[in-house]
């Protein structure tokens, strides 16, 4: 079936993009699993918190926040707590200041938080930082491309892809036909476009792994922040009742249906413990996804320099949920020749083209 838009990859960024690209023209949006999300969109710590990473991506979480605001029960109230020791003074003077965090006493900081351990001497506060409920977000996003007339297929793995004059034929089980083909592929986003003949960018794929954790001394943790070590060294948010502690691994991987490594997430629960009073007793469950960063470790959007037609919609790192908004109409902007409303600086910044 010949269509406009062919999106390859049904994460946050494939299907953010097939609602907005859906505006346009016709749309498929091809998912090798058999649900949306299976990957790094599903496995995500679901936190809007727009002064998080390089300015690049500060700036696109930021140009976000409008949809947020008025998209209701998409976000809750969160804040983040950035806990720091006598010898991290430095590094979190810094850090507060790059996330506008208020510095609070520690005395302060336990009647919010009680757990934390004597060693906390330095802890910054913010409120801007709100959950996303993701699942809702992801679900909107599909709702309005589908009421549009976009195809969306799932257990639809790729396995060839060419290029017929101006028209992409990609196989997928069956064979699909656009003008415009979008690598939103994720961890896979490199090796789709070899598939196609595109140089890839050298994206790298990085495990984060994560355990649920009963609430600490059967606390009610619900108005707790989002709790960081400085330098990200650990993190820990309140969820359906417990924690989600993570060590903030990035290490090198494949693409791959990712998996906890043991031995990390027993040396990040153990950083966590050095912050609380708490012990660790028992693991509720655990699970690792893959965060694809670019070389710069900024996303990029954009059409390829050497190839006419082929979109990059990719390396979204771990901030794929709170700069979908701006991404997805960024990539509208582009693929369909409009002015972006973005400032030319930050497009650029985002372009392909800075791989060139």
């Amino acid at each position: 079936m010949d269509r406009d838009f062919l999106i390859i990859g049904g994460g946050i960024a494939g299907v953010s993009a097939a609602a907005r690209l859906s505006e346009l023209g016709s749309v498929t949006l091809l998912e090798a699993e058999d649900s949306l999300a299976h990957h790094a969109s599903g496995r995500s710590a679901a936190l809007y918190e727009p002064r998080y990473g390089l300015p690049p991506v500060v700036e696109l979480s930021l140009a976000s926040g409008d949809f947020f605001r008025q998209s209701d029960g998409i976000l809750s109230p969160r804040g983040i707590m950035v806990l720091g020791r006598d010898h991290e003074a430095e590094r979190f003077a810094t850090e507060a200041g790059l996330m506008h965090l208020e510095q609070i006493s520690p005395d302060e900081a336990r009647a919010i938080v009680p757990i934390l351990a004597p060693e906390v001497s330095h802890v910054g506060l913010a409120g801007h930082a709100w959950d996303i409920d993701t699942d809702l977000l992801l679900q909107r996003f599909a709702r309005e491309a589908r009421g549009r007339g976009a195809r969306i297929l799932t257990n639809a793995p790729v396995t060839s892809i060419a290029r017929d004059g101006t028209t992409w034929r990609v196989t997928a089980g069956e064979e699909h036909r656009a003008r415009i083909l979008v690598n939103a592929a994720g961890a896979w986003a490199d090796r789709l476009a070899e598939m196609a003949g595109v140089r890839p960018l050298g994206l790298t794929p990085y495990r984060r792994s994560m355990a649920r954790i009963p609430a600490p001394g059967g606390l009610d943790v619900s108005r707790w922040p989002m709790m960081f070590g400085v330098g990200e060294t650990w993190y820990a948010k309140p969820d359906a009742g417990a924690l989600i502690v993570s060590p903030a691994d990035e290490d090198p991987q494949e693409p791959h249906d990712a998996w906890a490594d043991d031995m990390v997430l027993a040396e990040g629960l153990a950083r966590y413990e050095e912050m609380v009073t708490e012990p660790v007793t028992r693991l509720l469950a655990s699970w690792a996804g893959l965060r694809t960063f670019a070389p710069d470790r900024v996303l990029v959007i954009g059409e390829d320099p050497r190839v006419p037609g082929f979109f990059w919609l990719a390396g979204q790192g771990g901030y794929g949920f709170q700069t979908c908004p701006a991404a997805s109409r960024l990539i509208a902007d582009l693929v369909g020749g409009r002015s972006p409303e973005m400032p030319a600086a930050l497009v650029a910044a985002l372009s392909p083209q800075r791989f060139a």
